[in-house]
């Protein structure tokens, strides 16, 4: 079948009754579909590229996986909600005169900014800036709900609790890696699992010369996201607790 929505859902009920269950992902069967489409054509083009010797397939989520991913996603759509409202609210108040910095991820002190110069505001505009600030607390405090959720999931799997033990990856790392990668025994080194990432140059090579320009970004976006951030946070920890050598000579004095 084509890895599209509901695919897992009938691919466990395919398995459950002794089928063997391979998802083509979409971007595989797309150079098989022949003219115009329609599910005749599309049949055909999932059978053409299912029956490839060297075609990837992707391994059928459990109801696990797919709540997890389900937790990850409404977490990261608050988010975004959140900070198209605050956007919002900052835009109407600059019409006003009233400036607020960037960054104010905290709700309280967001609303006393926007208090102490709710003076200038119109009655009609107060009431609207106090809807947004509602809106932006009941959003906020979803958020943190969710966080909580996401530390306890990360505890209760062996396989999370295990990647929390490495540098720069949390329990939201953690449920993303399990919720959204194949299984590790997929992988043959830690190369092969950067490639799926999408952690490798893009090739345009042709005639035996090598042309590779910047990386693909083909893989699962969250997951590279928040293993690149999470690789520069240790990076940066690094460079802040190094004592730094160079120009000091052996007495301890700068040369």
């Amino acid at each position: 079948m084509e890895a599209c929505a509901s695919a897992h859902h009938w691919g466990r009920e395919a398995l459950a009754v002794g089928h063997e269950v391979r998802l083509v992902p979409a971007r595989y069967v797309k150079p098989f579909v022949k003219l115009h489409k329609s599910d005749v054509v599309d049949a055909e083009a999932i059978t053409e590229a299912a029956m490839r010797p060297s075609m990837r397939f992707v391994p059928v989520k459990t109801p696990e996986q797919q709540a997890q991913a389900m937790l990850f996603r409404t977490r990261e759509l608050f988010v975004r909600q959140r900070t198209q409202l605050i956007n919002s609210l900052r835009g109407y108040l600059a019409e006003f005169g009233i400036v607020l910095r960037l960054r104010i991820r905290n709700v309280d002190t967001l609303k006393r900014k926007v208090g102490e110069q709710a003076h200038k505001l119109p009655d009609e505009a107060k009431r609207l800036a106090e809807r947004l600030l509602a809106q932006i607390e009941t959003i906020s405090a979803e958020v943190e709900g969710l966080d909580h959720s996401i530390k306890l999931h990360a505890k209760t799997s062996e396989e999370t609790r295990l990647m929390q033990t490495m540098p720069g990856v949390g329990p939201m790392s953690a449920i993303a890696v399990s919720a959204f990668c194949p299984p590790a025994k997929n992988f043959r080194t830690g190369r092969d699992f950067a490639a799926w990432l999408g952690l490798v140059p893009r090739q345009h090579s042709t005639g035996g010369k090598e042309r590779l320009g910047r990386i693909t970004k083909m893989g699962q976006k969250d997951v590279r996201r928040l293993l690149i951030i999470g690789a520069m946070s240790v990076i940066n920890s690094i460079e802040r607790s190094s004592v730094p050598t160079v120009g000091v000579t052996p007495t301890g004095s700068a040369g």
